[in-house]
């Protein structure tokens, strides 16, 4: 998984013009949504902070392997009121999120809580580790057991088989 963030190489004259209408327009964008994302043995969790933000405005999507989360915070004033200090940020949020092949999107789950939104996203079950156990009968022959299944493999002391290969490591 990667996350998607800012170009500080990127074009300083867009920077420059989105600070001057904001100052000249007196209204503010808003400001990133900062995140932690970790990785455990069962899948990614990940935390953003959304203070203010009302739960029911807050929007989850998966496409294509991108993980959308965009949330909204209105101001409390309306337009038109004398306005001394207004430094929280306000508008709509967005943080994309890169997923690899081994989330299981069909089951994220998401909760929201003192103005944090947690994700939990699982990992698919052909993504997450297994153990192969490797046991040897005395004839030669060993057997190879993974999750369950049971298969016999070629013997290990490099003959060759019937079909002319040999089995070195099989």
């Amino acid at each position: 998984m990667s996350v998607l963030r800012f170009d500080p190489f990127g074009d300083p004259f867009r920077q420059m013009d989105r600070l001057t209408n904001q100052l000249l327009s007196g209204t503010r964008t808003p400001m990133g949504m900062p995140m932690d994302v970790w990785q455990t043995e069962n899948g990614f969790h990940v935390c953003v902070d959304l203070p203010g933000v009302d739960p029911d405005s807050v929007d989850i999507t998966t496409e294509r392997n991108v993980l959308t989360i965009k949330a909204e915070r209105r101001a409390e004033y309306q337009q038109g009121q004398n306005i001394l200090i207004a430094e929280r940020p306000q508008g709509t949020f967005t943080r994309q999120l890169q997923l690899g092949d081994t989330v299981d999107t069909d089951n994220i789950q998401a909760s929201y809580a003192d103005g944090v939104l947690h994700l939990d996203l699982p990992m698919t079950q052909a993504a997450q580790p297994r153990k192969v156990q490797v046991k040897t009968d005395g004839g030669g022959r060993r057997q190879v057991t993974v999750e369950g299944e049971t298969e016999e493999s070629t013997p290990i002391s490099g003959e060759t088989s019937e079909s002319g290969t040999q089995g070195v490591g099989t």
